[in-house]
């Protein structure tokens, strides 16, 4: 264990560096999911609508995330397959999401459209930069750098939600912003996302021109073929799976910050803040869970863990309930929500931090996007699924 563990420390620092790629979508994503379903319900007050148009961003990234993967598999430029996307996508990202909230100022139309160019750059780039770690870190450690990787998403996330999301309530006039109120985290992101966005280009250095064109090229609907005619159905099952995880889970994603405000009764500022317990038990328990993963195998660590979340999930749909039914009082309501929700990231980042390397350990690095696009096809395709269906039930029969 101890030579495992010195293998895995000398690609670390890179590990590191390769996750302010992934930093970027953990800043701008919970942040998205709290704050555009209220920015809607400006407009809109059928939550079934609301979450029909924040399924917009899934299904970009059902078709993008794959054919932009794929096509990176077979780029080779002097800065590497990925870096062409990463460094043109990303800023354009960022400027798109500074301006959210002053398109919901605007109106409806505006929203949508700026949301409409947000998501056609961010699926754009999520693929490239998630498949930039298997590229350059051996197959025996992804589990330990998927949970670095995971880590940097976490800490990006309780930047975003505990940190940049209190700005929501600051109401003041700075130069070339404007007034603050409900505005301020998104062009500070935005700012945070560009800065990542440099360290990667300047610090990551991808396997060389030279030992990459000399690499198998795989055409992507060969690649698709294969994988779907393959005598072994691993790769079948696992994508299976995680569709039937991630349901659950995007199921309930866009209406935390909902529940928050019209349940809990929180402030705009606070609402991100259950978000941000997600947040927290990423930071701490991605790079152990990988360990643990490595130490007791991915499988039955994921397993384990997906019946912990059912079971987390189940109590979370009778905290409404319960809060009425014992008259707690409203600290008390909010303060067990956050400690569910902190429960739930904690065992949720071990199944994410482990199904990825799972995956790509039956990819070889000619076909190592196209699995990543898989990947996202098939949570995408769930995520794109999922939140009509949660709102059309809320809109029904309510949050209880």
């Amino acid at each position: 264990m101890q030579n495992e563990k010195t293998g895995f420390r000398k690609f670390l620092g890179l590990t590191f560096l390769i996750g302010f790629g992934f930093f970027t979508m953990g800043l701008m994503d919970p942040l998205y999911d709290t704050y555009v379903p209220i920015f809607l319900g400006k407009y809109i007050d059928q939550n079934k609508t609301i979450g029909a148009i924040m399924t917009l961003d899934n299904i970009f990234a059902l078709f993008l995330i794959p054919i932009v993967s794929a096509w990176s598999d077979n780029m080779r430029t002097r800065i590497g397959r990925r870096m062409p996307f990463i460094i043109i996508t990303l800023p354009l990202t960022a400027i798109c999401f500074s301006y959210l909230p002053y398109a919901a100022a605007i109106s409806l139309s505006a929203l949508i459209v700026t949301v409409f160019f947000l998501n056609v750059f961010k699926q754009s780039a999520r693929g490239p930069v998630v498949a930039l770690m298997p590229d350059t870190i051996p197959g025996e450690y992804r589990s330990e750098a998927n949970g670095v990787i995971n880590t940097m998403g976490g800490i990006a996330a309780i930047i975003g939600t505990i940190g940049l999301a209190r700005l929501m309530d600051v109401d003041t006039i700075l130069p070339l912003l404007g007034a603050t109120k409900d505005r301020l985290p998104f062009p500070v992101a935005g700012l945070l996302v560009i800065l990542a966005t440099i360290l990667v280009f300047v610090f990551v250095r991808e396997k060389n021109r030279e030992s990459a064109a000399r690499e198998e090229r795989v055409p992507f609907v060969k690649s698709i073929k294969a994988i779907a005619g393959q005598h072994d159905k691993s790769a079948l099952y696992i994508l299976i799976a995680l569709f039937l995880w991630f349901f659950g889970y995007q199921g309930v994603l866009p209406f935390i910050g909902k529940y928050s405000v019209e349940i809990l009764k929180t402030s705009s500022g606070t609402a991100s803040l259950a978000a941000g317990m997600v947040g927290v038990a990423y930071a701490i328990f991605a790079i152990p869970s990988g360990y643990v993963a490595h130490r007791f195998g991915r499988k039955r660590t994921i397993r384990t863990c997906l019946a912990v979340v059912a079971t987390l999930l189940i109590v979370m749909s009778f905290h409404a309930p319960l809060v009425e039914r014992f008259g707690l009082s409203h600290n008390l309501a909010l303060y067990s929500f956050w400690a569910l929700m902190f429960l739930f990231g904690m065992f949720w980042v071990a199944i994410v931090t482990n199904s990825f390397p799972m995956l790509w350990q039956m990819a070889t690095y000619g076909n190592m996007g196209i699995y990543t696009g898989l990947y996202y096809t098939f949570s995408q395709a769930a995520a794109i699924i999922s939140p009509p269906i949660t709102g059309t039930i809320i809109d029904l029969v309510g949050y209880r």
